[in-house]
């Protein structure tokens, strides 16, 4: 059964009437998380989902053909809700327009680890997407709104409520948040810009000096969940010098991390400093961060070179790929990935389903970048990091790979067939994980 509900702003329609529905797990967890309901263990994987896990887990493909969708959130009785990309006109003006859907709402009725019941909703849809206190939080790209849910209802019956507007586009437009235990957004708003250079992404181009993007732009803002009618402005920064942070979570210890996304071209923009293109290949690093209040960590000025193992100078600002003398008073990663993976989504496992070791440390879903010849593009697959009190306790470990199901020779963004993006644990301890290439939502879970 599927059904397709198309919602104006001002108001979501009632539907689909079925079990008791209360806000998910965050972390830390909202004061209104709820118990879970009993489920029935669904059968280990599907023989066509194409991703190898460790051994003990299970893949299903839980739905197909969603399309463009983004970051996912899971409520307390299994509810899925995936946001779908929508947010402005496509670069290539013969694609077809983006979806005019806000968002996804799956549920799996009969707990065999497949939704049986999709319903798309709205108008607009961007990035992020949460459930605290009672309300489902979505992301429009310039403003972040919210819809109360009803105890049963699937698909919320409350009014679209605006909590922030005035969120500057364009650039890097996911809008993804966390939402603490006291209610606070943090919210990520990435660069518009490459290396914030005087002319973007042009040979030699020198870098703004102060970067002025850095007002509203390239860093974490901060605002109050329980609040309507806010308005973005820069007094709500948070934290700065984050390209585009889209991974978003708070660790085992109470902290908050991200993962950001490395600049591009340094070989294209800066020949004679990086006469080949191997060198953009490798570098910058991604990296995952761990972020307090009125942290910097150095974009635009700033990168992460790989075999320097820390923070350079960037080539806009008199760097040459080994000077760090603007950058040794910016905050260094906790870990560091080979460039151009592009990270998606972070995830700190807090259920008690997969093994105790992957409650000391961050799953990281990328979905790989385009920026990495001469070598072949890479990313495509979902890591986890090992940590321990907030550093890493050994090498990352690749835990479900198979996303982009061609040679590595061929692989490009447009060619691999599954990109994964968002990731979200349900109430049962598995972990869900989207898909914006090819539309599918899976499933991991561990063996019973």
């Amino acid at each position: 059964m599927q059904t397709h509900v198309r919602l104006g702003h001002a108001a979501v329609a009632a539907a689909l009437l079925v079990s008791a529905c209360k806000s998910p797990d965050k972390s830390p967890p909202p004061a209104d998380s709820s118990a879970t309901v009993a489920s029935k263990a669904p059968a280990c994987g599907d023989a066509n989902s194409g991703i190898t896990v460790p051994a003990g887990f299970c893949v299903t493909v839980f739905a197909d053909s969603i399309a463009h969708g983004r970051h996912a959130t899971v409520a307390s009785n299994g509810d899925v809700y995936v946001t779908v990309e929508g947010t402005g006109a496509p670069k290539d003006k013969t694609a077809p327009p983006p979806p005019t859907v806000s968002f996804v709402a799956l549920r799996d009725t009969n707990h065999d680890g497949h939704a049986d019941i999709i319903s798309r909703v709205g108008t607009i849809g961007n990035t992020g997407i949460g459930l605290a206190n009672g309300y489902l939080y979505v992301d429009e790209g310039t403003q972040l709104v919210r819809y109360q849910r009803a105890d049963t209802a699937l698909v919320p019956a409350g009014k679209r409520e605006v909590v922030i507007d005035g969120i500057p586009l364009p650039g890097h437009r996911a809008r993804n948040f966390v939402i603490g235990a006291d209610s606070m957004l943090i919210m990520n708003v990435g660069s518009p810009s490459n290396s914030c250079q005087v002319k973007d992404r042009a040979n030699e181009s020198p870098g703004m000096d102060p970067c002025s993007e850095l007002a509203t732009r390239a860093g974490l803002f901060r605002f109050d969940a329980r609040k309507t009618g806010q308005h973005f402005s820069s007094s709500a920064r948070f934290a700065t010098g984050i390209r585009n942070g889209m991974g978003l979570d708070y660790g085992p210890d109470g902290k908050l991390y991200a993962t950001q996304h490395g600049r591009d071209q340094l070989h294209d923009n800066w020949p004679r400093l990086f006469p080949t293109t191997q060198y953009q290949a490798e570098n910058p690093a991604e990296e995952l961060l761990q972020v307090n209040e009125k942290d910097d960590f150095g974009w635009p000025y700033c990168y992460y070179a790989v075999d320097e193992k820390k923070l350079v100078d960037a080539p806009e600002y008199g760097g040459d790929g080994k000077k760090s003398g603007r950058c040794d008073s910016k905050k260094a990663p906790v870990a560091a990935f080979p460039g151009h993976w592009a990270p998606m989504s972070l995830l700190f496992y807090k259920g008690s389903a997969f093994p105790a070791k992957y409650r000391d440390g961050a799953f990281i879903s990328f979905h790989g970048s385009w920026n990495r010849a001469p070598d072949p593009q890479a990313g495509y697959k979902i890591v986890f990091q090992p940590l321990a009190s907030g550093a890493t306790s050994s090498a990352y470990e690749v835990f479900a790979d198979g996303f982009a199901a061609v040679p590595a020779a061929q692989l490009q963004p447009g060619t691999a067939k599954h990109r994964p993006t968002g990731l979200a644990m349900g109430p049962d301890g598995a972990m869900y994980v989207t898909d914006d290439m090819g539309g599918r939502i899976y499933r991991i879970s561990a063996a019973k």
